[in-house]
């Protein structure tokens, strides 16, 4: 499964929200609405200081004041993030929400979230005294997010990259001042160790494009890169010589830290227990509908099993295997996976636009390789520009398969993304997915909600769209691609399941391993690499279960209170036009219920 990856001041991960809404040579952030108000003061003011506190974060959000800077990973400079959190944290809870517009209510109420969870990491979950992948994100976001887009001339993004080239080398070191290699798990040092060699290829994108500068401006940028280079090649022996041989942290986080994280990234009130007999009954329910599906698929086919009306498990298991080897036969080739998706994101864009799902931007979205220094967490993200980029393309990335693998992994890969797990991505990542999502969230004027996006808004987004497309008929509604969107369903609940049983309880490989292949039918490449992810993630796979789940209550909760008046396309314009906030807010805002507590 996919994560959408965008930088953010989010504390939780290092992309997952939209972007701030700021003048693109301001001095200070545009007020949300209620301007006048106190709290559009406090948000305004959080704001400023936090974007002059995270220069990386505040390149990626579209305000290009401090291009030409980088974070400050010191202890000092988390000190001065958490201080600011606990001051502006002070000034909000003194805040009357009686005059809060409705607006302004549901801005209020994500700040806050937002500042006491971000205070809380720093003291309680300290990734930053465990994390390498922390400062590799980083590193290479400072060079990535001045080179992906086109926000400014090449010139003046060279001459940032110098002075962030300069800056970089000081970070590297940092980073390993502050990482304790007795707390860090050993699958996150080799993590780093691979992402870190990525850095090489963006300063050479830099070094490839000199000749745009002039004079001592070219040789300052030739001198940084080398510079820099060295820097990565000495952080580089030390991840390998000194990180990862005394690497011997535990990954599982522990059942009060997890449940606390969870507890932030969702905003709900669901717990962990709640969500895993959520899980179990949604499995169950949909390898029952599956089965119905493969009877037909298998109906008349030679050698095909035993169908009864009532199967016992391993009957079910059977007959579903069978009729997905159908689905499997059908492969992209190993380096045609880019030029797959793009044929596919022309077919569901205008499969949309023919059934009027959803009003359908005009911003463009490019489809490439996930970079190298980006790569060993996750198969496909969606980079969406932050808003004041507007003009500026998406990015759907698909990581290239490791030269390393033998042919069975290979062959195992490209089964679990045939060609209708292709369409499946696709529309997740893509269209009506992420790229749809995030783009009309980019449309929506509040600083705090761009900035603050929920994941579980918009991973349970792109998973319910897929139910969307399977619901209109895509594909002719044809029963094996139906069978194949089950598929995606049941790894998403199987994200939901797995998180908590290996943070907060004991789960092994081999139990992961079984719920994944057995339960919930993924390939062996596509189960190592989500474990992998359990290992190096924690608190963000169960949000597509539990925003999926929150999209189609929601849903359901406009057909109940629109009667005739419903359509899809007035529901869905309507509820991506308040951004990316939590569900129950949107829903909120859409049907005019309370706003949440």
């Amino acid at each position: 499964m996919a994560i959408t990856r965008r930088t953010t001041l989010g504390w939780l991960t290092a992309g997952a929200a939209s972007a701030p809404l700021l003048s693109a040579c301001a001095t200070a952030p545009v007020v949300p609405s209620g301007s006048d108000s106190a709290f559009g003061q406090i948000a305004a003011q959080w704001l400023d200081e936090s974007l002059r506190l995270s220069p990386v974060a505040a390149t990626g959000l579209g305000d290009h004041r401090f291009d030409h800077l980088v974070d400050d990973v010191s202890t000092a400079g988390r000190a001065a993030q958490v201080n600011l959190a606990r001051s502006v944290l002070t000034r909000l809870d003194a805040l009357p929400s009686e005059g809060l517009s409705r607006a302004d209510q549901v801005d209020a109420a994500l700040l806050r979230q937002n500042l006491r969870a971000q205070i809380w990491s720093d003291a309680e979950l300290q990734s930053w005294a465990w994390d390498p992948l922390t400062y590799a994100a980083t590193a290479g976001g400072a060079l990535y997010s001045l080179q992906a887009r086109e926000f400014a001339p090449l010139p003046d993004r060279l001459r940032s990259a110098t002075a962030r080239m300069r800056a970089l080398p000081a970070l590297l070191a940092e980073s390993r001042r502050q990482l304790q290699p007795a707390r860090v798990p050993e699958i996150h040092a080799t993590t780093a160790v691979g992402q870190n060699r990525g850095l090489h290829s963006l300063v050479d994108g830099f070094t490839a494009e000199a000749n745009a500068l002039q004079g001592a401006e070219r040789e300052a940028l030739l001198s940084a890169a080398a510079q820099l280079k060295a820097a990565v090649d000495e952080h580089q022996r030390w991840l390998e010589t000194e990180l990862v041989p005394n690497a011997r942290g535990n990954w599982r986080i522990g059942a009060r830290l997890y449940d606390q994280k969870l507890a932030y990234a969702l905003n709900s009130d669901l717990t962990r227990q709640e969500i895993v007999r959520r899980g179990e009954r949604a499995l169950a329910d949909t390898r029952a509908q599956m089965y119905v599906l493969a009877t037909r698929i298998l109906a008349g086919r030679p050698g095909a099993p035993e169908t009864p009306a009532n199967p016992n498990a391993d009957q079910q298991q059977h007959a579903i295997e069978a009729a997905l080897e159908l689905a499997y036969a059908e492969k992209p080739g190993r380096n045609a996976i880019v030029s797959t998706a793009e044929a596919m994101l022309e077919q569901t864009t205008a499969f949309v636009r023919e059934k009027d799902l959803v009003t359908v931007p005009n911003d463009p979205i490019r489809i490439g390789l996930v970079p190298e220094f980006q790569r060993g967490v996750a198969l496909a993200y969606c980079d969406a520009p932050g808003p004041l980029d507007r003009g500026q393309a998406t990015y759907y990335k698909i990581a290239p398969l490791p030269e390393d693998w033998t042919d069975a992994q290979v062959d195992s890969f490209l089964r679990e993304y045939n060609l209708r797990s292709m369409q499946e991505l696709t529309i997740h990542e893509a269209m009506p997915g992420h790229y749809l999502q995030l783009a009309h969230s980019n449309r929506y004027p509040s600083v705090i909600r761009a900035v603050l996006g929920s994941g579980t808004f918009t991973e349970g987004w792109a998973c319910y769209a897929q139910d969307v497309m399977a619901e209109a008929g895509y594909l002719g509604g044809e029963d094996l691609y139906q069978l194949v969107h089950l598929k995606w369903v049941l790894r998403m609940i199987a994200n939901a399941m797995l998180d908590p049983a290996v943070h907060a309880g004991d789960m092994t490989r081999d139990q992961a391993i079984d719920l994944m292949v057995r339960g919930t039918f993924q390939q062996e490449r596509e189960a190592a690499g989500k474990w992998t992810r359990a290992q190096l993630s924690s608190a963000q796979l169960p949000t597509y279960f539990v925003g999926w789940e929150e999209h189609w209550e929601a849903r359901r909760a406009a057909e109940r209170a629109w009667g005739s008046g419903f359509n899809l396309k007035r529901y869905h314009d309507g509820l991506l036009s308040f951004g990316s906030p939590p569900v129950r807010y949107a829903r909120a805002l859409l049907l005019d219920e309370a706003i949440p507590a």
